[in-house]
Parts: C-alpha cells; sequence; structure tokens
C-alpha cells in the first residue's frame, strides 16, 4: 500500500510503501473486542474495600447475656446487622480481574487496527517534525494547520482540528513530549511502546517516516 508523505506544513513530499506485513492484514473486529476488553481489565486498579465481620475494629465483648434481657441475642457488635458492623459480601481488595492477552494475539490486534486505520485513511506520513523550543503554542499550530490541510472535510470553520492524536516517533524526542503534554487528546509514544489501546483510541495516527522502519523491525 503506497501513501503520501507530508512535510510539517501539510506539503506532499512523495510516497511511500507501508510493510504489507502490517499495514495490509484483514480486519477481525471480534478478535480486536476480545484483545481491548483484556487489556483494560489488567489495567483496572482494585480500590474499593468494605471491611468484614473479621475486620472491623472492636467487638470482643458480648454486647448483653444471651437470656434474661427480652432482646434478641447477639455475640459481637461486628456483626453486619449491627451498624458499623462488617458488610456482607461487599467488595473486597482480594479481586482478581487480570486476564491473559498472548503475544501473538496482541501483535495480531495491533496489526489489524493499523490496517484498519490505514484502509479509512486516518494514518498520516510526515517526514519531519523538529522543533527547536519545547513551546505549546507552537506545536498546536503546527499540528493544526497540517491536519487542517489533510483533512480539509474536517475543519468546518473552526480553527481548532485536534480531536485525539497519536505522534509515533522512531526515538525518544523530549522537546516534543514536553510541547505536546498540556494539549489535551495529544500524545507522543515511541515506536517501540506503541500498543493496542494507544493506537485504538486515537483518531489520527501521525507517524514520524522512520518510524514504519522501526515498527516493522520490531513488530513485523
Amino acid at each position: 500500500m503506497k501513501i503520501d508523505v507530508y512535510n510539517s506544513i501539510g506539503e506532499k513530499g512523495g510516497q511511500m510503501e507501508l510493510p504489507k506485513e502490517v499495514f495490509g492484514r484483514e480486519t477481525s473486529p471480534d478478535l480486536v473486542h476480545q484483545a481491548v476488553i483484556s487489556m483494560r481489565a489488567n489495567q483496572r486498579q482494585v480500590i474499593a474495600h468494605t471491611k468484614d465481620r473479621s475486620e472491623v475494629r472492636g467487638g470482643g465483648k458480648k454486647p448483653w447475656r444471651q437470656k434474661g434481657t427480652g432482646r434478641a441475642r447477639h455475640g459481637s457488635n461486628r456483626s453486619p446487622i449491627w451498624i458499623g458492623g462488617g458488610v456482607t459480601f461487599g467488595p473486597t481488595n482480594k479481586r482478581n480481574f487480570k486476564m491473559a492477552v498472548p503475544k501473538k494475539m496482541k501483535k495480531a490486534v495491533l496489526f489489524s487496527i493499523l490496517s484498519a486505520k490505514a484502509k479509512n485513511q486516518e494514518i498520516l506520513i510526515i517526514d519531519n517534525l523538529t522543533i527547536e523550543e519545547p513551546k505549546t503554542k507552537t506545536i498546536n499550530e503546527t499540528l493544526t494547520n497540517l491536519l487542517n490541510k489533510v483533512y480539509p472535510e474536517q475543519k468546518k470553520g473552526k480553527k481548532r482540528a485536534l480531536k485525539s492524536v497519536l505522534i509515533v516517533s522512531d526515538k525518544k524526542d523530549d522537546k516534543l513530549v514536553r510541547a505536546v503534554r498540556n494539549i489535551p487528546k495529544v500524545r507522543v509514544i515511541e515506536a517501540r511502546n506503541l500498543n493496542i489501546l494507544d493506537a485504538i483510541s486515537a483518531q489520527r495516527l501521525i507517524f514520524l517516516k522512520d518510524s514504519i522502519k522501526t515498527i516493522k523491525e520490531l513488530f513485523a
């Protein structure tokens, strides 16, 4: 599959061939759904926790004697039927939401997502995106103008065209990371760290030209 390569101001600078083994796969919605559900479950943090009667403080002494008071018999005020007592069947931090995601499955799903985005023209290749100073205003204007030129139908009279953008670089670029970190829904990730959740959640994937080679070497 051939795709246009742009510069940072939205001008075409030629074409490049996307690796077929990464961007030319068949899409499997069921496999993608299974992988996304599993990975989101693995990210889930077990925060909610209620104490059962063995964890509630106090209650070592019998509230009153067994017989002769006219009241119901009780052995401890830690009982779940008492106010301030333990909770029956409440959420605990011992729950495990982990789900196994095999490596082959991760790779197949990532290729499926990238292939679908390439087919839907949601992938943009640029030759370079170097900045001299990590200023949010500068990179915001650069990305907005770039996306408005490449995708003129999304502008619709608005200055802001950045909906959800993931920039994939071939190497670590601290200046670029610092420049975009205050822009909502815009992130920078190294090609070696590209994963399923980041790829599927971004509406636009901007690849630096050299990152395609890195992805092919690492994943394919």
